[in-house]
């Protein structure tokens, strides 16, 4: 438990940090950016803005994943009013950013599970994929089919009589999404990650050698 705790006190730490606001403001931006680009497939609509809030989390913890998902969904309506504003989606997107801040922020916890190839003996760190794969499932499973899905009846973008149908609808376009998102996740997340730890260490190389 106290493992766990404090990966919300280092994360709360970010808000003090000029280059971690700096950051996340410039990834909610390219999430407002990505929104705008949705992609329509017969009964599917893909987007793919989860993205940014995975890379936020990741590299800042669930304290600032909470708050760029709150930001994200109100600056979202601010650019694309479409209808009134309901703050419950404020409260679903901030979820979203803080179950990607729980499952993939991992300065608190340096814990690695190593995959090795038995016949190269060559290891290779997959903590990152597998808890890329869990954040999703409970972003897919969780927000997407159960809570959404309950708020689109609650306020009537779902007819109740068409609930049933409603539900394999949202299971069938889930499982699309989530096949073509965690390649994408597999493949964004350690690039950010090692751009991220690149271009600050090399800033704080840069200052120290000057002092």
């Amino acid at each position: 438990m106290r493992g766990f705790l404090s990966i919300f006190t280092e994360s709360a730490k970010e808000f003090t940090k000029v280059r971690s606001l700096v950051v996340t403001a410039m990834f909610v931006a390219i999430s407002m950016v990505i929104e705008s680009f949705s992609i329509d497939i017969a009964f599917a609509k893909l987007n793919f803005a989860f993205l940014a809030i995975a890379v936020i989390g990741m590299l800042f913890g669930p304290c600032m994943g909470l708050m760029a998902g709150f930001a994200c969904d109100i600056v979202g309506y601010l650019v694309h009013p479409d209808g009134g504003f309901l703050p419950m989606y404020v409260l679903v997107g901030g979820l979203q950013g803080l179950i990607y801040g729980i499952c993939l922020y991992q300065k608190a916890n340096q814990h690695s599970i190593l995959y090795t190839n038995n016949s190269t003996g060559k290891s290779t760190d997959i903590t990152l994929f597998l808890r890329a794969i869990v954040a999703r499932l409970l972003d897919v499973v969780l927000i997407n089919l159960l809570i959404n899905t309950k708020l689109n009846l609650h306020y009537g973008f779902i007819p109740q009589e068409a609930y049933g149908s409603a539900i394999v609808a949202r299971i069938a376009k889930n499982m699309i999404e989530f096949a073509i998102d965690l390649p994408l996740l597999f493949v964004l997340l350690p690039i950010a990650a090692k751009a991220y730890s690149m271009i600050f260490r090399k800033g704080a190389v840069s200052r120290t050698t000057a002092s």
